[in-house]
């Protein structure tokens, strides 16, 4: 059974830089998709990168694209999210989500089955 952690998280100022990573233990990630999601109070959980592990395809969100990363370290079954120029619209719980269908869905965080319990993210000065 596959479980997920999150870490990385806290307070950064706008600007500024983060790395989350997600833990994986009980499987090996190389069947999977595993995406980052996040939830702000009052709204859906939202994707905003996903990583297919066997082809190494990203898939990003519009509003992230060319300031967050998504890696994936095999050897330590670690996936990670690199989130830079950050903006207060970034603030929330971040979670790890994975599936076995290798599907990439950011719209639908309902396509995966595992979930980490998640990491807050705040940006603020």
């Amino acid at each position: 059974q596959l479980q997920l952690v999150e870490s990385g998280g806290g307070l950064v100022q706008p600007g500024g830089s983060l790395r989350l990573s997600c833990a994986a233990s009980g499987s090996t990630l190389d069947d999977y998709a595993i995406g980052w999601f996040r939830q702000a109070p009052g709204k859906e959980r939202e994707g905003v990168a996903c990583l297919v592990v066997r082809d190494g395809s990203t898939y990003y969100d519009d509003s992230v694209k060319d300031r967050f990363t998504i890696s994936r370290d095999n050897a330590k079954n670690m996936v990670y999210l690199q989130m830079n120029s950050v903006r207060p619209e970034d603030t929330g719980r971040y979670y790890c989500g994975a599936n076995k269908f290798r599907l990439c869905v950011l719209s639908d965080a309902q396509v995966n089955d595992w979930w980490g319990q998640g990491i807050q993210v705040t940006v603020s000065s």
